[in-house]
């Protein structure tokens, strides 16, 4: 989704299309990214509680949406999310045209989720985007463990 926000093209077709035989018109030049784009891994899991898994019905369920939002999953109000699963919700995408502004846009967007009562990673997603070394783009692949993580326990 990431690249399909940030230059405009559908991936999913363009790979249909090539699996039934047309050739690939599109070259690397012809593609230029715009702006910036983050999506969030909404997973039903509980970071509070080592990430255990949260199965259940979703009794409420409000997705969020606006300008430059994209939701992509299969859940419903009603849905019942399985013991054994892919505990992926869904993928929550958002593009605008600066960082400060994507991360402003997720933010609203992480705001206006409801899904209840299952426990998601919606609340571990607002935390990092509230972090100051992430908005300011001083993160690692250790920033989780390190900065979110002990402020979860």
């Amino acid at each position: 989704p990431i690249t399909e926000m940030i230059t405009g093209e559908d991936l999913l077709k363009w790979q249909l299309r090539i699996a039934s035989g047309e050739p690939l018109t599109l070259r690397q030049r012809d593609i230029t990214p715009a702006g910036h784009a983050i999506e969030c891994r909404i997973n039903a899991e509980d970071p509070a509680r080592d990430f255990a898994p949260s199965p259940g019905r979703i009794e409420a369920f409000v997705a969020p949406g606006g300008p430059a939002v994209r939701w992509d999953s299969h859940i419903y109000q009603g849905y019942v999310v399985p013991p054994t699963y892919d505990s992926l919700l869904g993928k929550l995408i958002v593009h605008r045209r600066t960082r400060d502004e994507a991360v402003n846009t997720m933010r609203r967007a992480l705001s206006e989720f409801v899904i209840y009562p299952t426990k998601t990673t919606v609340s571990l997603c607002r935390d990092i985007l509230n972090h100051q070394a992430f908005r300011k783009g001083r993160c690692n692949t250790a920033f989780i463990e390190r900065e979110i993580v002990p402020s979860m326990q």
